[in-house]
């Protein structure tokens, strides 16, 4: 009996110091905001972003239309593609209208009905040329497909309205280009888009969390007290991290040209100014993360929440923006990340299309002037 009650002593002492223990680490737990952070705001964030922000289906595929005939037979298949789910048509007066339009990413391709295509059709064949921007080969292969897909439907359709069984209706042939990626080879798509992920992973993530650690050691304290001025010490501190990250630019570019045969069109120097600007925009988010935690751990996760993953999965480098809901799209365009994206690639893939260039370029100084003056602001303000 005694050792049986000296076991029910040890088992009752052993749940209370564990409960204890239990209260203890759940108290600690609540009062710490980053472990809160990354056990129920991540998954929250993840499940948004993988819930609504990837998307693999194909929507919304803004083509433009050249009609130079305009024929009740052209007006019908004209029709079939507006009232389709997948297509969003608009039309252009000219095919060097729908040129223009594609260098500005107004569309991503446009359709050319010649002027005898009614007449083609009455013969029983009739071509209809559909040009595709292939900067995502992926993407400009489904817009084939898909637009194939369509034209079949309509063919049959208009054989059923004329009666015809066998031998089948009026054909009608889709003569397809791919313009900006004549290779058709993802590889054009998505080199230079790990431009872009790798300056952000230099310049945001890993000076957040050298800077935070440099504020963990007291290290930025003791060179403050110096009569060195805190600007010169944020300076002289993310020199060093804004030329790996354009030596890492340098090595993309190396990479694009001798290992993926990627072609730049457009000029190398607005390349190198594009980037540079981008840079000092990765720079100021890692300085003002780093100004506002001052603690390592908790800065890597809000680097990676706000500039990496963001990067990887909201700046079109994977998925297409269009194809998003629309709540989706404004926090698209709200990322430093979708611009230069989208200068990049415009820079390798499309050449010199100074409308869209001036506009990224203006954007990304002006997102690095705020955030340089906020992390500025911030240290600052910390330091009085």
């Amino acid at each position: 009996m005694t050792q049986i009650q000296n076991q029910t002593q040890i088992q009752s002492r052993f749940l209370t110091r564990l409960l204890s223990l239990i209260r203890k680490e759940t108290r600690q737990l609540l009062r710490d905001r980053s472990n809160l952070l990354i056990g129920i705001g991540l998954p929250i964030i993840l499940i948004f972003i993988f819930g609504y922000g990837v998307s693999l289906d194909v929507r919304n595929i803004r083509l433009a239309l050249v009609l130079d005939d305009r024929s009740p037979a052209a007006t019908n298949f004209v029709s079939g593609l507006t009232l389709s789910r997948y297509f969003n048509p608009v039309h252009a007066d000219s095919v060097t209208a729908a040129e223009q339009m594609m260098q500005a990413g107004t569309v991503e391709g446009f359709v050319h009905l010649s002027s005898n295509f009614a007449r083609e059709l009455s013969a029983g064949q009739a071509q209809v040329q559909l040009v595709v921007s292939g900067t995502d080969a992926t993407r400009a292969g489904s817009i084939v497909n898909y637009f194939s897909e369509q034209v079949a439907q309509w063919s049959g359709k208009a054989a059923d309205r004329q009666g015809v069984s066998s031998p089948p209706g009026p054909r009608v042939e889709v003569v397809d280009r791919l313009w900006f990626n004549v290779a058709n080879t993802s590889s054009w798509f998505l080199v230079p888009g790990l431009i872009v992920l790798i300056m952000t992973l230099v310049g945001t993530f890993l000076t957040a969390m050298v800077m935070a650690r440099e504020w963990e050691r007291g290290t930025l304290e003791a060179l403050f007290v110096t009569p060195v001025r805190p600007t010169e010490v944020l300076l002289a501190k993310v020199t060093p991290y804004f030329f790996v990250g354009m030596l890492g630019l340098g090595l993309c570019i190396i990479a694009a040209r001798v290992l993926f045969d990627v072609p730049i069109v457009g000029a190398p120097l607005m390349v190198v100014i594009g980037s540079t600007l981008y840079m000092l925009v990765a720079l100021g988010i890692g300085l003002l993360i780093s100004a506002v935690t001052r603690n390592q751990f908790l800065a890597s996760q809000i680097a990676l929440l706000a500039s990496f993953l963001p990067a990887l999965m909201l700046s079109g480098f994977v998925f297409d923006i269009r194809n998003l809901p629309l709540a989706v799209q404004v926090i698209c365009y709200a990322l430093p990340a979708t611009y230069f994206m989208e200068l990049i690639r415009t820079l390798f893939l499309a050449g010199d299309f100074w409308p869209l260039i001036i506009k990224d370029c203006l954007i990304l100084a002006a997102y690095a002037a705020v955030l340089l003056g906020l992390a500025r602001f911030v240290t600052r303000k910390s330091l009085d």
